[in-house]
């Protein structure tokens, strides 16, 4: 089978994502490359419920490798997961459907810095603009949004982080809707304080330095 332990380990994220909230029934997806090839949820299916056989595997043009057991078709936003894929050298992606991340991303252009691990995700988190799921648009929207960040927001949709493993991806994914649900909650009691450029250069210069990862993906 290929990418064995890879289409274990999504299984495994699969099922924590589904019993934390990051995603309700078949919401979301997730993903992890090695080399040119990319395992990949299956569309349909919830996410609790995964086995690494009904996992598809494919290359980096969106051919199939490798078909999952009872012909699952890969996620319906495999579109974006190849475009993030072909813009950096991402190890893996997760793409929730969680609470407050919707919140934000139907309501905000950016998510405020309202705490300084925002500098985790590298920087203020971006909302890509709305556009219908699955497609070329949304793809190439959330590209630009994630463009030097480990996290983006979609428009009335959700949000996906990135991260060298697939690890790295979901724990990025939880602090993006940690940040969300700060500010919401902040919100609801007053007006956020919205750290500066200066405010975060100093955490910074103390030794919080964002992270360089995700670099660009080396061109021919």
């Amino acid at each position: 089978m290929l990418l064995a332990d890879e289409r274990r380990e999504l299984c495994a994220t699969g099922h924590e994502m589904a019993r934390t909230g990051l995603v309700i029934g078949a919401s979301g997806n997730i993903s992890v490359r090695r080399g040119d090839l990319v395992a990949v949820s299956p569309t349909g299916v919830e996410l609790d419920r995964l086995s690494p056989e009904s996992i598809p595997v494919l290359d980096l043009e969106g051919r199939v490798a490798e078909a999952a057991a009872g012909e699952h078709a890969p996620s319906s936003e495999t579109p974006m997961h190849l475009a993030v894929y072909g813009e950096t050298e991402a190890g893996a992606i997760v793409h929730t459907h969680s609470t407050y991340g919707v919140v934000v991303a139907t309501t905000m252009t950016e998510l405020p810095a309202v705490h300084y691990y925002t500098l985790l995700l590298g920087g203020v988190v971006r909302v890509a603009p709305y556009a219908t799921y699955g497609t070329a648009e949304l793809a190439e929207n959330v590209r630009t949004a994630l463009h030097g960040r480990r996290a983006a927001l979609m428009a009335n949709h959700g949000g996906v982080a990135v991260g060298g493993t697939l690890v790295e991806a979901y724990e990025n994914a939880r602090l993006l809707e940690w940040l969300c649900g700060v500010y919401v909650r902040a919100k609801s009691i007053g007006e956020p304080r919205v750290l500066s450029e200066d405010d975060l250069r100093a955490v910074t210069e103390r030794g919080f330095a964002p992270p360089a990862y995700p670099h660009p993906r080396a061109r021919p």
